[in-house]
């Protein structure tokens, strides 16, 4: 099954946080599951990285490299199909980086690990 993280899960995920449901860590550590994670997320990470609102032990890409090579997480590119669903995607949420991430999960028919419950109100298959 392919799955595609929103990217507090993948931070979660990374340091087993608390928050974490046991269905998104059963989910994540089955290895018969396809884990992505797409480059939104990186580029959110970079951004909030720059501002300080996220602190990371090492540059974001090499972050993303190290675990995403550990635990098999393949990334994700933004096509201009995923961007063309954006348009047309309901306003119900603003943060341009979960727009990217829901519309590459409609474009892609993946479902996406994510505790955002915003997430519920667009045509995409959510887990948690």
């Amino acid at each position: 099954m392919k799955i595609l993280l929103d990217t507090h899960a993948f931070l979660w995920l990374m340091v087993d946080d608390p928050r974490l449901s046991a269905t998104a860590k059963k989910l994540f550590l089955d290895p018969s599951n396809n884990i992505l994670l797409s480059l939104a997320s990186v580029w959110e990470m970079a951004i909030k990285t720059n501002l300080r609102k996220l602190k990371l032990p090492q540059p974001v890409i090499d972050y993303v490299h190290q675990r995403s090579g550990r635990f098999k997480i393949h990334l994700l590119s933004i096509t201009l199909d995923h961007l063309s669903l954006i348009e047309s995607l309901p306003q119900h949420h603003r943060d341009p980086f979960d727009r990217l991430i829901i519309a590459q999960g409609q474009f892609e028919n993946i479902p996406i690990l994510t505790q955002d419950r915003i997430f519920d109100k667009y045509s995409v298959q959510n887990i948690w």
